[in-house]
């Protein structure tokens, strides 16, 4: 029968405890890892979320009551014991932050029992995920879940301290808002006030933060929970948040100044790397150009060679056939695997496939110099010299090249060369390599809606040199926007914002929505834009992704307290579920079941 803890009160949590306590009477509580009965003594390792303690009980010490009690013990019991601290009587445990010492017990308290659990709650589990989740509230019990989660509070924390020192309020945005589908689907709110109308969950706060330099708070920053009923993938959560930031009287170069020295100081105080200022940048063409991403992974070489001009005349149809469609030949350079199987080859082949290449051309340098290639039969000696030079091989190297539009080559290639530096191990990490991105393509045009969208959102500024292209040439316009990237991955994103009304109608224009149309998703804005709004700048980081980095997990559901699987279901709660009718008819909304097809 669970006990009260009623009189005692915990003076340390397990690791607060050390060799300087010696001689002190102490209570402690947690949970009990795991029980071992020696024969007339027991040992106990006691866990909370500070770390692991070793109780021991001896009869003569603790009472025949206490002992009887101890004797009980299971795992994940939940206990109070006090007793005195002493030096460890047995072997010191270099491997645990209390292992010089040890409490010998003089009460113990059985405050919960617990059944035996499904899974071990221990470090680096090996249970399968899906059991993990059902059993959350278990599996948060491990030691590595828990310290990441302590880290996610203490950054957070450092977040605010920083950003309160360079002058920036933490203000909230609402979350029952208006739709405006623009970008990816909302998560609808039905009203059961307004019974037909619907609130959407922000997938940003971007207009709300907008609207707050229009009413003069100068820098406004939020850790913010958004969401994002976006298609399933592995590592997407419909619920996500963001450290979100705008400032006034900006431009790229300040908004890239403050988040250099937020990133330096959480960085250096939450896992002590030192952060070297100021950080790399890179255009977006240049990014896509020599890694074939708008968030490359400098941590290994293998960049893409632009090979157009080497093997325009050449007599390789699919070369030539590319470059006639407008698109480009590329390559990249697997130094040393020259000697890869064909049946490696061939598996690369398909893995090009999935990004949309017809298939990849190859040439293997042999360690004599010769060349074994896919296509040396349809070039000159000479023409397949001039390729190799210009993909600065040595005997051993391994030349991959796709052939189609900048689009598909880019992807292909960008996502290759991380495929093979994944599978010859060539990517350390320990290494944080930051960059940021600039001048990305205002408008990328969509073959479905057969118009130009926004890259980013429809308030991002060009740059004023490209304002002419708006009416010429649009997809040539290039945006004031900037990516922070860490280790191949987009920690975060932002830009410039249109603040003068004529550029901001022109920007409708471009994107096909009529006057009446603007005014009816953004009317609330535009009209806050016409009492004076000053330049404003702002970006948004992933908190969860900036964890799942900074602590080395391989998921940002490692690093999120209850996540959804990628169907966006909890399967500890078993969310999303049927509502009660009675439900549904207050708020005026029927089920209609779809067709099977």
């Amino acid at each position: 029968m669970a006990e009260s803890m009623k009189g005692l009160h915990r003076s340390h949590r397990c690791t607060e405890l050390g060799t300087g306590n010696i001689g002190e009477t102490v209570t402690v509580m947690g949970w009990v890892q795991k029980s071992r009965n020696k024969g007339g003594i027991i040992f106990v390792d006691l866990r909370d979320r500070s770390g692991l303690l070793q109780l021991i009980f001896e009869e003569a010490d603790c009472g025949a009551g206490n002992f009887e009690k101890a004797e009980k013990l299971r795992s994940e019991f939940v206990i109070a014991a006090v007793g005195k601290v002493e030096a460890r009587s047995g072997a010191v445990n270099e491997n645990l932050a209390t292992g010089k010492i040890e409490i010998r017990v003089t009460e113990v308290r059985i405050l919960s029992e617990a059944q035996t659990p499904p899974f071990p709650i221990e470090a680096d589990s090996r249970t399968k995920e899906e059991m993990r989740l059902k059993y959350r509230f278990l599996d948060l019990r491990r030691p590595d879940i828990q310290s990441k989660l302590m880290l996610r509070s203490q950054v957070a924390t450092k977040v605010r301290a920083v950003l309160a020192e360079e002058g920036f309020l933490e203000i909230e945005t609402p979350i029952l808002i208006k739709s405006t589908p623009e970008g990816a689907r909302d998560y609808l709110v039905p009203s059961r006030v307004h019974q037909g109308k619907f609130y959407a969950l922000p997938q940003s706060p971007q207009l709300f933060k907008q609207l707050l330099m229009c009413s003069g708070y100068d820098r406004y920053f939020q850790i913010a929970k958004c969401f994002r009923d976006e298609d399933l993938r592995a590592d997407r959560q419909p619920e996500f948040t963001q450290i979100d930031m705008e400032m006034s009287f900006v431009d790229v170069d300040d908004v890239i100044a403050v988040n250099e020295r937020l990133l330096q100081k959480v960085f250096q105080d939450a896992i002590g790397l030192k952060i070297e200022l100021p950080l790399p940048r890179m255009t977006w063409q240049e990014a896509m150009d020599r890694y074939g991403s708008d968030k490359p992974d400098t941590r290994f070489g293998m960049e893409l060679t632009d090979v157009s001009e080497v093997v325009k005349g050449c007599g390789f149809g699919v070369f030539t056939g590319a470059l006639e469609q407008g698109g480009s030949v590329r390559g990249i350079n697997a130094k040393g695997q020259g000697q890869m199987s064909r049946k490696k080859i061939d598996a690369l082949v398909e893995f090009a496939k999935g990004y949309g290449a017809k298939g990849l051309a190859y040439a293997a340098i042999q360690p004599d110099g010769t060349v074994k290639s896919s296509f040396a039969k349809f070039m000159t000696e000479e023409q397949m010299k001039a390729l190799t030079e210009a993909m600065d091989v040595q005997p051993g190297d391994l030349l991959l090249f796709a052939a189609d539009r900048n689009k598909i080559v880019w992807d292909v290639l960008g996502n290759l060369r991380l495929e093979i530096a994944r599978n010859l191990e060539l990517i350390d990490k320990n290494q944080f390599h930051f960059l940021w991105v600039t001048e990305f393509p205002l408008l990328e045009w969509s073959e479905e809606q057969e118009r130009f969208v926004a890259m980013h959102h429809p308030f991002t500024m060009p740059m004023e040199e490209d304002l002419p292209k708006l009416d010429s040439d649009p997809g040539a316009v290039r945006a004031k926007a900037y990516d922070i990237v860490l280790n191949g991955t987009e920690l975060g994103g932002g830009s410039v914002r249109i603040f003068q009304g004529d550029v901001q109608e022109k920007m409708f224009e471009v994107l096909g929505f009529t006057k009446e149309q603007a005014q009816e998703r953004f009317g609330f804005l535009l009209d806050a834009f016409r009492y004076g709004v000053p330049p404003h700048a702002g970006l948004a980081y992933g908190f969860d992704r900036l964890m799942m980095l900074m602590t080395g997990a391989d998921s940002i559901r490692e690093v999120i307290a209850f996540p959804k699987v990628k169907d966006a279901s909890d399967l500890m709660t078993n969310a999303p579920d049927v509502v009660d009718q009675t439900q549904l008819e207050e708020l005026g909304i029927g089920i209609t079941e779809k067709e099977q097809k």
